[in-house]
């Protein structure tokens, strides 16, 4: 009998990794039928979609609140999705919010749950394991801190390494990717990421771009510095259009260029980064292109999120390496004239810019091995013939 998966991820990080894991299961048994909600990677291994993560990817606590009636819509079809096609398994990735929700109507239904990609238990205190440990038949991690955390639970869990680790690479020889931005010899070029969300970017960029102001007059300015000329590399990210970005950028007189489809060569073959929270510092990590963490959001979310963080920081590199190895620039600490000092600091201390790359390596060796989307993929098919009912 054909075998069933609704699986659901509501963000460009979930669907990446979503996409990731179908195709290796496609691979092993090209007859599973496969539905839900995610992005355009679940889509092009065959994946039905009832909803887009374009229509999904709200920032922040407040802006969640101001869409809870369409997440409620979402919720309902979905629910509906379960009594209609009566999956054998279910996938969730990561999406706290709704995947928790979803999960409890999951269960009701008696059909298994497995959870990729764990909800950052670590970062917002462990009240969501107890829920965890419920709701969830297999939990598949990717830090190796989380595993203890959920065998202290008593929740059936496996670290399986970061699936980045088969991604994160550049497609085009440094030299190459130069000469296409039209970076010469004697310019270095800085690389911007500032989100793959509307709201992301329109706080985060006009900062990154005023970091650039100051940080190129910084570099004219010194006497017998070399290079002096910057160029600025900024990723576009598939969920973000064009038109958003160019309206900031037609109030700056930087040198830039507009990258697209080559985030990783634009990480790797930049002198330095200005980088968003999220999955994209990672990514920075494993490509070990030094790089600082600039992260804005409204104020009332702010609020929120500071008083329920319970870790020290929010860049996922310092996670991982239990210290602050990359400074971080949050909120009201975003100051251009602060983060473009840090940054001219880094490009003038060949010490400091080595010790970070060193820092950066020893995070890329802490995530595991490569193989992640094989490993977990094996693990579905082990489930889909062992029923946890």
């Amino acid at each position: 009998m054909r075998k069933k998966i609704i699986i659901i991820a509501g963000e460009a990080s979930g669907d990446l990794h979503a996409g990731g894991l179908l195709k290796e299961l496609k691979r092993i048994n090209h007859q599973i039928e496969l539905f839900g909600m995610g992005g355009e990677k679940m889509k092009d291994v065959g994946a039905e979609l009832f909803f887009h993560i374009k229509d999904l990817s709200f920032m922040g606590f407040f802006e969640v609140l101001k869409n809870l009636a369409f997440v409620k819509v979402v919720l309902k079809k979905m629910t509906e999705l379960l009594d209609q096609r009566k999956p054998d398994l279910a996938i969730l990735v990561d999406y706290p919010g709704f995947n928790l929700k979803f999960a409890k109507r999951i269960k009701k239904r008696k059909i298994p749950i497995l959870y990729y990609i764990s909800p950052q238990i670590w970062a917002w205190g462990g009240k969501r394991i107890v829920k965890i440990k419920k709701l969830v038949d297999k939990m598949l991690v990717v830090f190796p801190f989380e595993e203890k955390i959920y065998q202290d639970a008593q929740v059936d869990v496996k670290f399986i390494g970061h699936p980045l680790l088969d991604i994160v690479k550049s497609k085009t020889e440094r030299e190459e990717f130069r000469q296409r931005l039209g970076v010469k010899k004697n310019e270095l070029l800085l690389g911007l990421f500032p989100g793959s969300r509307e709201q992301e970017v329109s706080k985060i960029l006009p900062i990154m771009l005023e970091v650039c102001e100051n940080l190129t007059q910084k570099m004219k300015s010194t006497k017998g510095l070399t290079p002096k000329n910057i160029k600025i590399g900024i990723s576009l990210a598939p969920t973000i259009q064009k038109g958003l970005v160019e309206k900031f950028l037609a109030k700056t007189k930087l040198d830039f260029r507009l990258v697209k489809h080559s985030n990783y060569d634009l990480m790797e073959h930049s002198a330095f980064l200005l980088v968003k929270s999220g999955t994209s510092t990672l990514e920075a990590a494993i490509l070990g292109t030094p790089f600082v963490v600039i992260y804005k959001t409204g104020f009332l979310s702010w609020l929120l999120a500071k008083n329920m963080l319970k870790i020290p920081y929010i860049c996922l590199p310092n996670i991982v390496a239990g210290k602050k190895i990359v400074e971080e620039f949050i909120q009201y600490g975003a100051k251009p004239n602060l983060i473009a000092s840090s940054v001219y600091d880094f490009l003038t201390d060949k010490d400091k810019y080595e010790t970070t790359k060193k820092n950066l390596l020893d995070v890329k060796n802490r995530l595991g091995n490569k193989g992640a989307y094989q490993k977990g993929a094996e693990i579905v098919s082990e489930i889909l013939n062992v029923s946890f009912v």
